[in-house]
């Protein structure tokens, strides 16, 4: 079965390091948390709003072992007045077994109030 796994983050500046860094951080959380393997990943979308230009936050995912014949693509988001800035969107598409109500989705910093609901706690509750 095919299932999507949804992450988000910010940054405070556009700045190359710091976009690899928050993007590094976000999928290692969403690999983590539902136990993905990079045989299982059919692509990964990336989105990034307006004001980030300084780096193809793609490029972190390069980082990962097993990672590097795994299809992934860079967009903007929509530019909606009031949307949240400086915002990194992740929709990784993945083959697993696991029902969709157990998929353990990723918000972190800012984004974090894009869902609150789906924010888990430290100890992989929900809020």
């Amino acid at each position: 079965m095919v299932r999507g796994i949804r992450g988000a983050t910010t940054v405070e500046k556009d700045q190359e390091d710091l976009i690899l860094a928050a993007t590094e951080e976000m999928l290692a959380e969403m690999i983590r948390n539902n136990q993905v393997k990079a045989c299982d990943v059919a692509q990964v979308l990336i989105t990034v709003t307006d004001d980030l230009k300084a780096a193809f936050p793609a490029k972190a995912l390069r980082r990962f072992s097993g990672y590097d014949f795994v299809p992934v693509m860079c967009a903007r988001e929509i530019d909606v007045p009031g949307s949240l800035s400086r915002c990194i969107r992740v929709m990784m598409t993945v083959n697993t077994d696991v029902s969709q109500e157990l998929i353990h989705h990723v918000y972190l910093n800012e984004a974090i109030q894009l869902r609150p609901d789906l924010v888990l706690t430290d100890k992989g509750e929900k809020v």
